[in-house]
């Protein structure tokens, strides 16, 4: 499994594998984005079904896995959600976690969104932090976003800008209703409310962040409970199968965010169950134990050799040890069997560039480009793609990716700065040539500022003397 930043405006060489460190604001945060293939896959199979009973598109929907142990979710402009791996791991169950997404869900298609309370704006000092994070989000850097919007100052500005019961209530209402449309319980969405009941009465500095930006009431959660109990699916309860997914997520988000040692009690030896093995595996990879993280996960492999994330695992080992060959055969094992993530694709193409095998470059670089048609803004895969072009010596197509990697991060500047070299090295008749005039028109530039430049650039060429 590979932990990734997405479309971060400052993405750190290390963050190939591992958490990304962000800084914005000028303070250093601990938060940042992840992406983790298996878990959004899950999490996707549960929530697209409620998206599409709710009247929105999953497509348009962008859900983001937020690097943060408070119990904290939201929902912004551009119909992104996030939700922190602290409110994941505070799920009893699967029909919690959906119940939540659920009501995130319920304030996007109600449209609660940063602009309520924007008539506050000029008596809230904080309001300007959080519409840059909006922003932020918007202009494809949600990590910066994230941190503006994720931060103890924001949360408390949220408090501040007296969000109203009464959206609550709506999209509590709004996505209850498409649970129920999906075949699902709102149970969970009352059962989590319930868990924190004692929030209501504490005082906003010992609230969880959750609770600060979501008021919680008596009121509201009988209200809730009194619709959902007249429901249909009301007794519904989750299949063993999503049980065992839900299990299997807290206990990957355990082994790669808790120090092994606190995984390693938390799963002991004695636990023979799936999600156990494979924390412990993960466990015994972080502390160092390589041996005895690849026997565990070959056991994997060999009771399910069909799961392709236990061979990406396997990868991921093999990577960061520094072997980079055995590394290429368990990704690329990966990549076969599950070939539509992109995220698998770009973990071989990483180990593929780190063999420092000129004859692996093209593989690669056809990895990375599979990769980005699917996620135009994986500025890890548009980087990756840069230095492999660079390595084979194509220096338009490298400038190029560089430029990918800037747009996709959302710095206008330096993508328009490294177009325009682009432009000035690639074929006129290319593709890659025309998007790289893409990329410079899309920062304000119009054709004939390109015309002009053009002119200009003649005009410098020296004559040459017959």
């Amino acid at each position: 499994m590979t932990w990734l930043p997405r479309s971060a405006s400052r993405v750190l060489t290390a963050a190939a594998v591992g958490f990304a460190a962000l800084v914005a604001a000028g303070q250093a945060s601990a938060q940042s984005l992840i992406r983790d293939t298996e878990i959004e896959g899950i999490i996707r199979d549960w929530a697209d079904p409620v998206f599409v009973s709710m009247g929105l598109n999953p497509a348009d929907v962008e859900v983001l896995l937020v690097n943060d142990n408070e119990l904290n979710a939201f929902a912004t402009r551009g119909r992104i959600m996030g939700v922190n791996t602290g409110l994941i791991l505070r799920t009893k169950n699967a029909n919690e976690l959906l119940g939540v997404m659920a009501h995130e869900a319920g304030h996007i298609k109600n449209r609660h969104t940063l602009r309520d309370g924007a008539q506050n704006a000029a008596k809230q000092p904080m309001f300007m932090t959080m519409a840059l994070g909006a922003l932020a989000i918007a202009a494809g850097a949600p990590d910066a976003g994230v941190a503006l919007l994720g931060s103890s100052q924001y949360f408390g500005t949220i408090g501040a800008l007296q969000y109203m019961q009464s959206q609550e209530g709506e999209a509590d209402l709004t996505g209850a209703r498409a649970l129920e449309g999906a075949g699902e319980s709102g149970a969970g969405l009352v059962s989590f409310f319930e868990n924190f009941r004692a929030q209501e009465v504490f005082s906003d500095a010992r609230r969880y962040p959750y609770f600060r930006s979501h008021p919680l009431s008596s009121q509201r959660i009988e209200s809730m409970r009194r619709y959902v109990q007249d429901q249909p699916h009301y007794d519904h309860r989750d299949s063993p199968e999503r049980m065992a997914q839900h299990a299997l997520i807290l206990a990957k988000i355990h082994a790669f965010m808790d120090p092994p040692n606190t995984t390693l009690r938390a799963y002991p030896s004695t636990d023979a169950s799936l999600p156990g093995r494979y924390a412990r595996a993960i466990a015994w990879y972080r502390d160092g134990q390589t041996d005895k993280a690849l026997a565990a996960v070959d056991a994997l492999i060999a009771e399910d050799p069909q799961n392709p994330y236990f061979a990406e695992l396997k990868g991921q080992i093999f990577f960061e040890e520094g072997r980079p060959i055995e590394a290429v055969a368990a990704h690329r094992e990966a990549v076969r069997l599950k070939p539509d993530a992109p995220l698998l694709r770009v973990n071989l193409a990483h180990a593929l560039i780190g063999t420092d095998d000129p004859k692996n470059l093209d593989e690669a670089i056809d990895q990375l480009k599979h990769a980005t048609v699917a996620e135009r803004e994986n500025t890890m895969a548009w980087r990756l793609l840069g230095q492999a072009y660079a390595a084979q010596g194509k220096e338009g197509e490298a400038r190029l990716a560089t430029a990918e990697y800037y747009f996709a991060a959302g710095q206008e500047r330096e993508a328009t700065q490294f177009a325009l070299r682009a432009r000035s090295m690639l074929d006129p008749n290319s593709m890659e040539w025309r998007r790289a005039v893409d990329i410079v028109l899309a920062s304000g530039a119009t054709p004939d500022d390109l015309l002009d430049l053009d002119r200009r650039d003649a005009a410098r060429k020296p004559t040459t003397l017959n």
